[in-house]
């Protein structure tokens, strides 16, 4: 199917061993694999994401049913290096054997897999029209229609989504821009403590699906009221600055910056690798703008790799 897709990952590089039990003198340590699991809804972009990562040098391993992914991973060990990163896609297609995944879940962690899930989300608007576009059929559609098949779906993959540890939203990204975003997160040598998006939004656009923090700068006099600001972006100097001279603009940054900082270290604490921190005004164009650029400033001061997104800048 021809997916259009979404909105940012990087994916750790951890290490771990097991006992060699493949016949190679029982004394061996092999490395276990770093494991990425690949979900989400059908059409918002799984096989544009496990292509991205067999692109970037990833084992991928497509509609693998759950209650197989330790078995992969064990084998994964047992290859003397050469599968030292695998990336499974779970979807509903193997959904007779769904209901493993918990299990299998479990089975790795008491193995100390370091293991991660990516799941690719999007708007039922955007599904439906990409479902249309291809004239196919949801997979758990059935009789009904597409958003019947929609909604079976994300009900069945609820608990997962809440599990996981990078939410993509794809609704307003197209194929490349989905590969350019998990090329940024995945290809790095060296795996960052924390890596945050801090997104740009207007309101009136609505709220990112994929965001952990929403924050509201609309408290602050908008600059498109101003007829000398009103053609600029919050990245203008001119704006910028009209914005940080507003009461409680500096005071609200740092006070923010302090709180991000205290969640960071309780993310890491926690094993959570990605953020995604959404910065909203009304239209996504001057406040949040200027807010998300000095906000990821002081992010990546501290020590997190940090990526900037201006999700509805230019729609105006």
């Amino acid at each position: 199917m021809n997916e259009h897709t979404g909105d940012g990952a990087q994916v750790g590089t951890g290490t771990g061993a097991v006992a060699d039990t493949a016949g190679n003198g029982g004394d061996g340590v092999a490395a276990i694999p770093e494991l990425v699991i690949i979900s989400g809804m059908s059409g918002a972009g799984r096989s544009t994401a496990a292509k991205c990562l067999e692109d970037l040098g990833w084992f991928v391993v497509d509609n693998l049913p759950p209650a197989l992914i330790p078995t992969m991973v064990d084998l994964g060990a047992r290859s003397q290096g050469n599968v030292a990163k695998i990336a499974v896609v779970v979807d509903v297609r193997g959904r007779r054997f769904f209901d493993n995944l918990r299990e299998s879940l479990a089975d790795l962690d008491a193995k100390n897999v370091t293991r991660r899930i990516v799941f690719l989300e999007a708007s039922d608007d955007a599904l439906v029209r990409r479902f249309e576009s291809v004239r196919r059929p949801h997979p758990l559609q059935g009789d009904g229609r597409i958003v019947d098949g929609i909604a079976a779906e994300r009900d069945l993959l609820r608990e997962l989504r809440g599990d996981a540890d990078l939410v993509i939203d794809t609704s307003a990204l197209n194929v490349h821009e989905l590969r350019a975003k998990l090329d940024a997160q995945f290809a790095g040598e060296e795996e960052p403590e924390l890596r945050a998006t801090v997104m740009s939004f207007g309101y009136k656009y609505g709220l990112p699906v994929d965001a952990d923090l929403v924050v509201d700068c609309r408290f602050l006099p908008n600059p498109h009221w101003v007829p000398g600001l009103r053609p600029y972006t919050g990245l203008n100097e001119e704006v910028a600055q009209y914005v940080f001279n507003q009461p409680g603009a500096k005071e609200f940054l740092d006070r923010y910056a302090e709180l991000l900082q205290l969640i960071a270290a309780g993310y890491r604490r926690e094993g959570k690798r990605y953020v995604t921190v959404a910065v909203g005004c009304t239209g996504g164009k001057h406040r949040s703008v200027a807010m998300s650029e000095k906000l990821a400033a002081r992010l990546a001061a501290e020590g997190v790799e940090t990526v900037v997104v201006h999700r509805d800048m230019g729609r105006e």
